[in-house]
C-alpha cells in the first residue's frame, strides 16, 4: 500500500480526466481521508449548485483536500455554492485563453520544477489559469 510506503504521506490528483459522478464517490474520497492522515488529494470539478458540488464543498479541507471549479472567472469574493446551506469560497482553475485576474500556473511556465515544489493553488484563493493540453 502507498500509505506503508511513504510514511511522510502522499498526495493525490483526482481526475486528470474525468470529474465526481456520484455523492457515494465524494464520501468514499472523504472515509479516504479520514482512515489515512498522511493522505491529501487535489483536483477539479465542473459540478455546481448540485448535491454532488455541495459533497465536495463539505470535503474541502485548505489543509488535506483542495478541489477546485474549473471555470473561466475569476475569485471575486463569490459565493458558492450559490443555492442551498453551504455557501462558501469557491476557488477557480481557468483556462489559459482567460482574461480576467487570475496568474499562471508555476509548474506549467516553468518557474518551479513540479507541482509538489509549488502547492500554490493549494494556498491561494485567487484563479489560477492553466495551460490546455
Amino acid at each position: 500500500m502507498l500509505m506503508e510506503k511513504h510514511k511522510k504521506g502522499i498526495v493525490i490528483r483526482l481526475h486528470v480526466l474525468g470529474d465526481f459522478y456520484s455523492e457515494s464517490y465524494v464520501r468514499f474520497w472523504k472515509e479516504q481521508l479520514e482512515k489515512h492522515p498522511l493522505l491529501c488529494i487535489f483536483g477539479y470539478t465542473a459540478r455546481k449548485d448540485d448535491n454532488i458540488a455541495h459533497a465536495i464543498w463539505r470535503m474541502n479541507d485548505p489543509e488535506r483536500c483542495v478541489i477546485r471549479h474549473s471555470g473561466n472567472k475569476a475569485y471575486d469574493g463569490e459565493l458558492v455554492p450559490t443555492q442551498g446551506p453551504f455557501k462558501e469560497n469557491w476557488s477557480y482553475a481557468a483556462e489559459e485563453s482567460f482574461e480576467g485576474k487570475s496568474f499562471d500556473c508555476p509548474e506549467q511556465t516553468g518557474k518551479i520544477k513540479d507541482c509538489a515544489s509549488c502547492g500554490l493553488c493549494w494556498m491561494t484563493t485567487k484563479t489560477v489559469r492553466f495551460a490546455t493540453h
